[in-house]
Parts: structure tokens; C-alpha cells; sequence
């Protein structure tokens, strides 16, 4: 007789059983004991292949582990079996003692077959032997280690529902439900305090995805620190705030992180941090989202917004940066191509900087500047005009 693709996952968990019992399975084992196949009928039942010696099974285990028992807990009819890719007995009795799910009793012929008939090519694999299950292919994994219990029962219907569920936390314009939820309803600040979300509704919104581990961080973080410096001691005050989304390490690090920056942040312990992080698709870091009074986002590329204009590209919309970009062609199209120091042998030529500093004044300066192309030497329009 001819057995089914299980890719397809049209299966329920008694096909399952059908499909274990004509290959001489007899019983699972659940730790020392044996228990029937009928334990798992009825049940949402999923294949954990795995091995004692893959790294990413080890750290993958244990969060699998926390999902099973808090979804059991809750009275979820869920039942996991493990299949070994160890070669050894002993390495299969090491890798199940950490495991309260149930395993197909050590034999490499059998799990062989049940590898092949599955396609398995890479662990830990987890795939959904349930109707509408997800496939390997789509990554049952990755969708745990993202949303972890939210997950279950692991069908594309669920998967459809978070995803809807983020979009709409991204583009539905309510803050309060991007950045807070039933248990916490507040962002804190360097020196400890509570800051309730409400507080920032009609303000523009920075969220700052960042860690103090990562060099790159520190240079963007002096630069925000500027701007909202700037913004802050300017009639711009009231409209806006960063909340940082901490990429910390630990909560040691991020303390040290938050203490030396002038705004909020999601607290460390919340799993905000991670959900904002998969909501805006961050895939490195510094990244600087840009949120509107509107709640909307404005941009995904707040960092090049600040690293060119500081605060002068406040409120961050596409309208004040065309402004900017305007009132910027117009004055370098006043000033000459290029102008001669007394105080420097070679020509220099007007270029556009993000930020350096004058050698003739030792003030910073930005945007506009008569630049040497042989050595490093920069000048600001005003003194370049004084001294040509």
C-alpha cells in the first residue's frame, strides 16, 4: 500500500499512529516508560528531530521545553515525539532526559526512515503531523522561537492571525497598543521613573533599536543625543520623544545604556522589546523608526535623517527633508565651486559633509564645506570667504 506525501500535513494525529504501527513500532517511550501509540490521539501531535550533539538543538531544547509545559498547563491537547539523529544509544538516553515530551524508542533503521520519509535535511526540524499543520518548509521553528506559545496550534491560520496582528500594531496608528499592553502601561527613564505611554500620544516618536555592546551604536547614539538636546531646549519640546528598544545583553548593560541617554525606554525585562523588533522587521542595528502624532510610522530611516540633518530634519516627514534638501542646493549654489586659503597650499573645492570640524575656526560644522582633496583639511563657507 501506498503511503502518503506527510509533507502535505493532511494528516491527523490517528494517521499518525497508523503510519508508526506499520513500520513495527509497538509503543513510545515517556522517560522510563513505555506508553501506548493511542496516547496520542486526538492531539495536536508534532516530530522533534534532534541530536545531542547539534549546538543549535541544544539552544533551541529548553525553549521547547518552556512552551510545551506552559501550553499542557493550560490544558492544550498538544503531544510532541521526538526522533534521535544520534547514532549511539546512550547519546539518544542523554539528549531525552532533558525532554517531557514522549520519543520513538531508539532505533537508527527506523529513524532513518522516518528522516527520509519526512525530507528532514537539517535539525532541530519540528514538523506538524496536524490538519493544516505548517510544513517544514515554512519553518515551525522560527515561528516558536519568534512568538513562542502564541504560536500554538502552529497552523497557517495561526500564522496568518500573527502576522494580521503585527501589521496591525504597525500601521493601525494606536501607540498605546504598539508600546504598552494589559501588564504594563508605562516606558521608564534613566533615573527609574515611570512614564505612562498615554503621555506620548500626538507627539512624533522615535524608537531607538540599539545596544551599548555594539561600537556603531555609540557614534548614532552622540548624534541623537545631540539632536534631542537641540530639540529639546527649542519650542519643539513638547512633540517630541525616543524610547529606546534595548538590544542589551543583559539587564546590567542596558542600565549602563539607558543612564547615559536623556529618554525612555521599554523596560529590559518586557518582551516588547522583542515583539517591536519582529513588528519592524530589524535586521541590525543602530535602526530608528519614526513615528508620527498620528500614531503612523513615518519612516523606517530615521538614522540617516539624524546623521544628515540633526534636528533640523524635525518633524522627520518627507515634505521638511524636501525643504531642506531645497534651502541646501540653493546655498551651496551660492557659494563658489572652489576657493583658494592663504593658510593652506591646495585648492579647495565645495563638498557636502555630513559633519567635520573647521581647521580654521575648530568649530564643527555641517553640510557645506570647502574641502582639500590631497589632505584632510575642511574649512566652513563663512571662514573660507574670510580668508580666500
Amino acid at each position: 500500500m501506498a503511503v502518503p506525501d506527510i509533507k502535505t500535513n493532511g494528516f491527523h494525529s490517528s494517521d499518525l499512529v497508523t503510519i508508526l504501527a506499520s513500520e513495527g513500532v509497538e509503543y513510545l517511550l515517556s522517560g522510563e516508560r513505555k506508553v501506548p501509540l493511542s496516547t496520542c490521539d486526538g492531539k495536536n501531535v508534532c516530530l522533534f528531530f534532534s541530536a545531542k550533539w547539534c549546538r543549535p538543538c541544544k539552544a533551541f531544547t529548553p525553549q521547547l521545553v518552556q512552551l510545551y509545559d506552559s501550553l499542557r498547563a493550560r490544558g492544550e491537547e498538544l503531544e510532541i515525539i521526538f526522533i534521535s539523529f544520534d547514532q549511539d544509544e546512550n547519546g539518544f538516553k542523554e539528549h531525552f532526559k532533558c525532554m517531557p515530551w514522549l520519543a520513538l524508542p531508539s532505533d537508527v533503521s527506523l529513524h532513518r526512515k522516518l528522516i527520509g520519509r519526512y525530507r528532514v535535511d537539517r535539525i532541530p526540524s519540528l514538523v506538524s503531523v496536524t490538519s493544516d499543520g505548517l510544513s517544514l518548509e515554512e519553518d515551525l521553528i522560527g515561528l516558536i522561537e519568534v512568538y513562542g506559545v502564541e504560536a500554538f496550534p502552529f497552523t497557517r491560520k495561526r500564522r496568518e492571525e500573527l502576522k494580521a496582528s503585527d501589521d496591525a500594531k504597525r500601521l493601525g496608528g494606536n501607540l498605546e497598543e504598539l508600546l504598552a499592553h494589559k501588564e504594563r502601561s508605562y516606558v521608564v527613564s534613566g533615573d527609574g521613573r515611570k512614564v505612562s505611554v498615554s503621555k506620548l500620544a500626538g507627539k512624533t516618536v522615535g524608537l531607538y533599536f540599539g545596544a551599548r555592546w555594539y561600537p556603531p551604536c555609540h557614534a548614532f547614539t552622540a548624534q541623537l543625543i545631540e539632536a534631542y538636546n537641540e530639540l529639546l531646549t527649542s519650542s519643539k519640546a513638547e512633540c517630541f520623544e525616543i524610547i529606546l528598544v534595548s538590544t542589551d545583553r543583559d539587564h546590567k548593560e542596558f542600565d549602563i545604556n539607558i543612564s547615559s541617554m536623556p529618554w525612555l525606554a521599554i523596560p529590559y525585562e518586557d518582551k516588547t522589546r522583542q515583539d517591536l523588533c519582529r513588528i519592524f522587521n530589524i535586521k541590525g542595528i543602530p535602526t530608528f523608526i519614526l513615528i508620527g502624532p498620528d500614531g503612523k510610522t513615518i519612516s523606517t530611516n530615521g538614522k540617516s535623517m539624524i546623521s544628515l540633518y540633526g534636528a533640523k530634519a524635525f518633524p522627520f516627514t518627507e515634505s521638511r527633508i524636501a525643504a531642506i534638501e531645497a534651502t541646501l542646493r540653493k546655498e551651496g549654489g551660492a557659494l563658489p565651486h572652489q576657493v583658494k586659503d592663504a593658510k593652506h597650499a591646495h585648492v579647495l573645492k565645495l563638498d557636502m559633509a555630513k559633519a567635520y570640524v573647521c581647521d580654521s575656526c575648530k568649530e564643527k560644522g555641517r553640510f557645506w564645506a570647502f574641502s582639500c582633496d590631497v589632505c584632510d583639511y575642511d574649512l566652513h563657507p563663512t571662514c573660507a570667504e574670510e580668508t580666500s
